[in-house]
């Protein structure tokens, strides 16, 4: 077993070499004035690709073996362990979650390469020596500060094994989807700053780097996604979002992200917004790699965060320091230059609202950016430790998101350059009444709610009623060919979301007590009898189930069955929460065992509209996608 770890870790050491060697042919190839690319350099994208993998797959092997001659797998998974979680074992810990992130960051500069050959060729090696920079100092981090095959001697017979929080299969797939989205940053970071010193920001270059953008974006949407779903039935707190700093970590980016696939359209429709778009560009990538830093470097404390060690903090700081004054200086000396002899934006244009809506993305940003690093700084320069949690970003953000959505409805249905406002009246007067009528309706259910509630309702509603027009008429047109459709379908999808989560807000309800089995807990309407326990003994833990009915004025609703899991390999108690789910509403039930006494603790949980907070992000993805393909269609 102990040679797929010597493969692995040469392998990776070969990765590194062949690194250097596809920058010096880049280099070399630079100097050489014909159209085409060296084959040297396709040779060893090849083989840099090539050795990545095996490293990565000698990894994956260690772990299914149970190789405890190497600490990352001793650290991370024992003998017991499911199949399925020695194999996400390998990147839920921080040395093989890093791995796995090279070996993205290699591909993609790998498919750079290979699909971009119309292209020009200084552009295209200028991307390709900044990716790999990245890539070495990613190598070199992994090397000497986090060595996936660090060696142990003597052998231990059994491994310390997987957080038991972590053993879900969500968390099998969350990472390597977000990792896509967070590395896939990279390519038009380092695309940026090629075309800014090839004098290629234009038109061209937007309407070529506008597939990466998206496809990054796609997949941090739908690992942001994976990881609330996973929070929201694992960790127990009855909730799909809960400002954690590592969740502002993923946010950061996608909000950057969200920003520049907007700008980019106005760059290749109008030929504007040059210096925007370039901003945007490198502050995703800077922005993930900040993500990077808080996750790996021990600085904060969440069942998210992988290292503590803080030479590895300081050697992303650096490194991260270092290649954001890089793009700095790059910016500095080649920033390119918008054609302002020849635009006039007018108020009334899509260009217009779709650089309002950046300001507001970008006040988000700098909202979520401030909550997450400001108790950080307070707790080093003043030692005072205060958390920021929703209270803050509720009330900062959420006023902002009314105006938000007012200007996501009227922006699509506007021109470029210049649109004549008669021509929309009729359109957004049937849609305002229409949504002023479901108001009406909502607030007689509700009786009573927040002037604030009342505004999100109205602009939300007035946002879907548009959507949902526009929706009818693209399928209803076939000649449109549906170009539009993706876009509809996500903007649709967020306006739901927006929704969903202000009723969730709203409606939802909770109550926690100690009871004994033969007691009752009541919530309004509904009450669960606490009917009795039994335990379960399973692969590697001891399961204590409960059983709970569910009832709503003496009317059985069903049966939940939340769990206490006792896990020997690393000994820790969790508990598993049981949900009964239904299309409008959630029942959410977990409880803990008091020591020492015959009681548990019961937290009953009603939570409204999840079903639809779930589907409007799969919209959003689903819109990316239809994206994506008319890209690749046109």
């Amino acid at each position: 077993m102990m040679i797929v770890g010597y493969i692995g870790y040469y392998s990776l050491v070969f990765t590194l070499i062949f690194s250097f060697v596809l920058l010096y042919f880049s280099f070399q190839d630079l100097k050489k004035k014909n159209f085409y690319i060296n084959k040297n350099i396709y040779s060893f994208s090849f083989l840099q690709i090539l050795s990545i993998f095996l490293c990565f797959s000698c990894l994956i092997l260690s772990f299914i073996q149970s190789d405890f001659s190497l600490a990352a797998v001793y650290e991370n998974s024992h003998t017991q362990k499911p199949l399925l979680y020695k194999i996400s074992g390998t990147w839920g810990n921080h040395e093989g979650s890093l791995i796995l992130w090279m070996l993205i960051l290699i591909l993609f500069s790998f498919l750079f390469l290979i699909l971009s050959k119309k292209q020009p060729k200084k552009y295209r090696i200028g991307t390709i020596i900044f990716q790999n920079l990245i890539i070495i100092g990613f190598i070199l981090f992994s090397i000497f500060t986090s060595n996936a095959f660090e060696k142990l001697f003597p052998i231990p017979k059994e491994g310390l094994g997987l957080n038991p929080i972590l053993q879900d299969p969500a968390l099998a797939v969350h990472p390597p989807t977000l990792y896509v989205g967070y590395v896939g940053s990279s390519i038009f970071f380092s695309s940026a700053l090629s075309a800014m010193i090839n004098n290629y920001v234009g038109s061209d270059w937007a309407r070529l780097i506008r597939p990466w953008i998206l496809i990054s974006w796609i997949f941090l949407t739908l690992g942001i996604f994976l990881g609330s779903v996973w929070a929201y039935y694992e960790l127990g707190w009855g909730g799909f979002w809960f400002w954690d700093p590592v969740e502002n970590a993923s946010l950061l980016p996608w909000l950057a992200i969200t920003a520049l696939f907007h700008s980019i359209l106005v760059l290749e429709k109008r030929g504007v917004f040059h210096s925007w778009v370039i901003v945007l560009a490198i502050s995703s990538f800077t922005l993930s790699m900040t993500g990077t830093f808080l996750v790996r470097s021990g600085i904060l404390n969440s069942v998210h965060t992988f290292a503590s060690d803080p030479y590895r903090g300081i050697y992303i700081l650096t490194f991260l320091f270092s290649l954001s004054l890089m793009a700095l200086i790059i910016f500095y000396f080649y920033q390119p230059e918008s054609n302002k002899n020849n635009f006039s934006l007018n108020f009334l244009s899509k260009e217009f609202f779709i650089l309002i809506n950046n300001w507001f993305i970008i006040f988000f940003l700098v909202t979520v950016l401030i909550g997450t690093i400001y108790p950080i700084f307070l707790d080093v320069i003043k030692e005072v430790k205060i958390s920021i949690g929703p209270p803050f970003y509720h009330l900062v953000l959420v006023p902002f998101i009314i105006p938000f959505m007012a200007f996501m409805a009227v922006g699509p249905k506007l021109n470029w350059i210049k649109t004549n406002l008669n021509s929309l009246k009729k359109d957004f007067l049937y849609t305002a009444i229409i949504s002023l009528s479901f108001i009406f309706g909502l607030n007689y259910f509700i009786q009573s709610f927040k002037i604030i509630y009342l505004l999100i309702f109205l602009s939300a509603l007035f946002l879907i009623f548009n959507l949902t027009q526009e929706i009818f008429l693209l399928i209803k047109n076939k000649k449109n060919n549906f170009k539009k459709l993706g876009r509809h379908i996500s903007h649709f999808g967020f306006s739901l979301l927006i929704f969903s989560i202000a009723l969730n807000a709203i409606f939802s309800k909770e109550n926690t007590a100690n009871i004994e089995i033969g007691q009752d807990l009541y919530l309004s309407n509904y009450q669960i009898k606490f009917e009795s326990v039994e335990e379960k003994k399973e692969k590697n833990f001891i399961s204590i189930i409960g059983k709970f009915t569910l009832l709503d004025k003496k009317k059985s609703l069903g049966v939940l069955k939340p769990e206490i899991r006792i896990y020997e390999q690393p000994k820790t108690i969790t508990s598993e929460v049981s949900i009964l789910s239904h299309i409008f509403s959630d029942f959410y039930l977990n409880m803990s065992y008091i020591q020492n006494e015959e009681l548990f603790n019961v937290r009953f949980q009603y939570k409204p509209f999840m079903f639809f907070i779930w589907s409007s992000v799969i919209l959003i993805v689903i819109g990316g996608f239809l994206s994506l393909f008319n890209i690749r269609k046109k």
